[in-house]
């Protein structure tokens, strides 16, 4: 008798034969950026793997500009990410506020999309100084 197996199910074989760790670790070696236990919709996988990406880039700009981010404390942070609001409220403004338009419109490397990328890192960067002050009970 022949069967007909998917792959899925020969994954699924394999994993309840492994260690959750070891499968982990196998996977990321064959090259996945970010292993779930569960599917995501096709939007919340990019999301992840954006976030993998936003961390590679501000691991890189940390090389050069240390944590100059918040070194005029809070208040600065808070500037810093007012800033990239203010140039990306500007450009969507000449598209009646639509910022799908406005990217579109903007294919510059420096555009739109480069603006968001960054007040999104920056914003990664205030969240996650805040996570470390709660945990450090500060």
């Amino acid at each position: 008798m022949c069967r007909v197996v998917t792959k899925k199910e020969i994954e699924q074989e394999r994993v309840e034969q492994e260690r959750h760790e070891e499968f982990m670790k196998r996977k990321l070696l064959e090259g996945a950026d970010y292993v779930t236990d569960e599917p995501h919709s096709a939007i919340i996988n990019r999301v992840m793997c954006l976030g993998i990406e936003d961390a590679d880039k501000l691991h890189k700009a940390e090389q050069s500009y240390g944590d100059s981010w918040k070194q005029r404390g809070g208040i600065g942070a808070f500037m810093m990410a007012a800033r990239k609001w203010d140039r990306l409220e500007k450009q969507v403004n000449e598209h009646g506020y639509d910022i799908f338009a406005a990217m579109e419109a903007d294919q510059r490397p420096e555009g739109i999309l480069d603006d968001i990328r960054d007040l999104r890192r920056y914003l990664f960067l205030i969240d996650a100084e805040m996570c470390d002050r709660t945990i450090q009970g500060e």
